[in-house]
């Protein structure tokens, strides 16, 4: 039918008769049924209240601590060039490889909180896994503004 699926003013049937009448749809086979057999009030539209007012959203946002450090990976590092392999149950991810890595440094203490991103970064380079630096427009802009 023509016009917004959700119509606040008449019913189907009022829309549909004066569809009709202009000659913009065909007729449906259900029209001459409820034309001979109407309902005992015709059914409207009426907009629901609120009962209670305004509700509140009481559910706090979930933030872990090592979501920081998951958002500044990908932020560098980026995805990677493979996609995630969800058929291993055991699969881990750069990431989840680099945040554990990055715990386990940090429980240790010898590495200052500044150095620990880097830090970490050179421990999983030593274990064998590769990370490749993804030079976005803003990681390039704030090189040249500190002079690297």
């Amino acid at each position: 039918m023509a016009g917004s699926r959700m119509q606040k003013t008449g019913s189907v049937f009022s829309r549909t008769r004066n569809l009709l009448r202009i000659g913009v749809i065909q007729k449906p086979l259900w029209f001459d049924v409820y034309a001979a057999f109407p309902p005992l009030r015709e059914p409207l539209y009426r907009v629901p209240r609120p009962r209670y007012g305004k509700v509140t959203d009481v559910v706090p946002p979930v933030f872990y601590r090592e979501d920081e450090v998951r958002a500044k990976f990908y932020k560098i590092y980026g995805s990677g060039p493979k996609p995630f392999d969800l058929s291993q149950p055991n699969y881990k991810s750069t990431c989840q490889r680099f945040v554990e890595k990055y715990n386990e440094l940090k429980e240790e203490g010898k590495i200052e909180e500044e150095n620990l991103f880097e830090e970490t970064g050179k421990a999983l380079l030593a274990s064998g896994i590769i990370l490749n630096i993804v030079l976005t427009f803003s990681i390039m802009l704030s090189q040249l503004l500190d002079g690297k």
